[in-house]
């Protein structure tokens, strides 16, 4: 058969990455700096709000102020950072109904999956339940705020994975990651530590008896959404980490 391929139907640009001058594939920084601002922004060391200058972070991060822009451009395509023009770069801020949305379906999320994890649960679950557990219980005992959170972080990613629903469990992380920033003042006192780990022991009891409808109500009293629980969540949060602008409900 002739071969009818035309200039058309060749590319204008290889398929693969022409490298730098240090040998990194073209564009391979600025996907370094964009991991590295995400992980900042999505952990809360860099603030809602937060301004981020171009010239600081090419000396940080050793390079020009090109890469830094490409990275900063691809945070903005994600909702990470706002590009306001005259003004600069910030970690974008959402508003108080957007975090609301997300926190009260994050409860739902998270109260479905562990009544699956009920229906499903055997003695590899029980075990797993019971080890994160007691490292909850030390870390509530000995350890610092950000040992609680690590073991609480432990403590529902065994139920996620214990309700054998993959799709489930990645739309609750990806959905606390959305809003993990603004979570950090979930553990500071020892009294909310200690409530935690009295819901945590309750919810894991539940499971473990395979009850559905209890654990399903206990999860949706843990979480906090609704309006007692997302009250007391917004009296501990500064205003100035909300965008007061935005439409988003």
């Amino acid at each position: 058969m002739e071969n009818t391929t035309t200039s058309q139907d060749i590319p204008a640009e290889p398929s693969f990455a022409l490298p730098t001058e240090d040998g990194r594939p073209r564009g391979g920084r600025a996907n370094e700096i964009r991991l590295a601002l995400q992980e900042e922004i999505e952990s809360g060391k860099l603030a809602p709000g937060s301004a981020l200058d171009e010239r600081a972070l090419a000396t940080r991060f050793n390079v020009s102020r090109t890469p830094v822009r490409e990275a900063l451009q691809q945070l903005a395509v994600h909702n990470l950072v706002r590009i306001v023009p005259r003004q600069g770069v910030f970690v974008s801020r959402l508003s108080i109904g957007r975090v609301r949305a997300i926190m009260e379906t994050v409860g739902e999320l998270e109260a479905m999956c562990a009544k699956l994890a009920a229906r499903r649960v055997d003695d590899a679950l029980r075990t797993e339940l019971e080890a994160t557990l007691q490292q909850c219980q030390e870390a509530a005992i000995e350890g610092s705020t950000e040992e609680y959170a690590a073991a609480n972080s432990a403590f529902h990613e065994v139920i996620y994975v214990g309700s054998r629903n993959s799709y489930l469990a990645d739309l609750i992380r990806t959905a606390r990651r959305q809003i993990h920033r603004y979570r950090l003042r979930d553990f500071v006192t020892r009294a909310q530590i200690s409530r935690s780990l009295q819901e945590h022991q309750k919810i894991a009891r539940a499971i473990s008896d395979g009850d559905e409808n209890a654990v399903g109500q206990l999860m949706l009293l843990h979480v906090p959404s609704g309006t007692t629980g997302f009250s007391e969540f917004l009296a501990r949060m500064p205003m100035s980490l909300f965008d007061p602008d935005s439409s988003e409900s």
